[in-house]
């Protein structure tokens, strides 16, 4: 009879430690920091567009426009919370293009989280102990301009995820540069009072296959200095919710993924939004204040949601997801964690919210 795959926590806590030492070891613990950017790739046709509905729900304020070798883009940004660049590439040229899409998302081949960025202290050094263990970058070495010092890795084959590692060079973010150039445009931020209430990125969650689960969070771990949280299982729905974080920064990875192997009809949200989008970030979660001011004003103003709000003070904290955005295909995640709360999801939400992914 043949055994079916099922993961196991016990599994990956013994790969875990042995990143950890790897880390130790190789001299990465302490190179890499906290979360920088994002790079949300879009349709040429759809920049403004993506611009102006990120900006209208979320908290986000409008930075500059861009335009460099590759495309243009823009960028949009909040105090305290990692940047989001949206790229639109010109001529199609996109390291993403062999990623398999889904009947939802074909219409939008351009369109994805493409890259999370993270801050870097020694790059030239951190890319010489990476290339030795065999990680593959997108370029042959760092790319350097007059404002930071950067470098990506080649699109995950477990995630379709790449990483970006970044060093500034003027104490502080600069995104123009001798490379970038500025774009001559710009949006207002409309001026909303649920929009006031919405903070800085809290998490994306990346959709990952069952079987890949393990490699996904180990090869995150082995890029970064994040360290393995916990694993909240969803058995009813075949899923598994998982988190990286890392001591004293607000942005925290979740990666996805089904229990196991599943029969036909029986896959679960998680495996279906692959099957459906392919494999890619399906949400991204901010924080917000006065979330039931800000979910009705979210309504009003025209938003559509996939639920209500679940959670309450007394289990710790309140969420909700968005539809899928027409424009970048993401969820907005809305969330609210009461004082005293001491973990970063409970069962019964994380519950709710997969099952309500079904119906995307």
């Amino acid at each position: 009879m043949t055994q079916q795959f099922r993961n196991d926590d016990s599994v990956l806590r013994g790969r875990v430690e042995k990143v950890l030492a790897m880390r130790r070891e190789l001299g990465l613990t302490g190179l890499v920091g906290g979360l920088e950017a994002v790079v949300l790739g879009v349709e040429p046709d759809r920049l403004k567009s993506a611009a102006a509905d990120f900006l209208n729900t979320t908290g986000y304020f409008f930075g500059t426009s861009f335009e460099d070798a590759t495309g243009s883009g823009c960028v949009l940004e909040l105090p305290g919370s990692a940047d989001f660049v949206l790229r639109a590439r010109a001529g199609g040229n996109s390291p993403f293009a062999a990623e398999p899409l889904g009947p939802k998302s074909a219409h939008l081949p351009g369109t994805r989280v493409e890259a999370m960025v993270f801050a870097c202290r020694d790059l030239p050094r951190y890319v010489d102990i990476q290339k030795k263990r065999g990680v593959r970058f997108m370029t042959d070495g760092v790319i350097r301009s007059d404002s930071s010092l950067f470098i990506q890795t080649a699109p995950s084959a477990k995630s379709a995820l790449s990483y970006g590692f970044v060093q500034w060079l003027k104490g502080g973010r600069q995104h123009l540069s001798d490379r970038v150039r500025p774009g001559g445009w710009c949006l207002s931020k409309p001026d909303r009072a649920q929009l006031r209430n919405i903070g800085v990125f809290d998490h994306a969650s990346v959709r990952v296959r069952a079987k890949d689960r393990d490699d996904a969070i180990v090869e995150f771990l082995e890029l970064t200095d994040y360290e393995f949280s916990m694993a909240v299982y969803v058995d009813n729905l075949n899923s598994i919710t998982n988190v990286a974080r890392l001591a004293g920064e607000p942005y925290a990875m979740v990666i996805t993924s089904g229990l196991g192997d599943a029969a036909a009809g029986q896959e679960g949200p998680t495996e279906k939004f692959i099957q459906n989008y392919g494999r890619r970030i399906h949400h991204l979660a901010f924080r917000t204040e006065r979330i039931e001011d800000t979910f009705a004003g979210l309504k009003a103003g025209g938003m559509e949601f996939l639920l209500e709000l679940v959670g309450s003070q007394e289990e710790g904290l309140k969420q909700t997801f968005s539809r899928p955005s027409a424009e970048t295909l993401l969820v907005n995640e809305y969330i609210h964690r009461y004082e005293g709360f001491d973990g970063f999801f409970t069962k019964s939400n994380v519950t709710l919210l997969t099952e309500a992914t079904a119906s995307q």
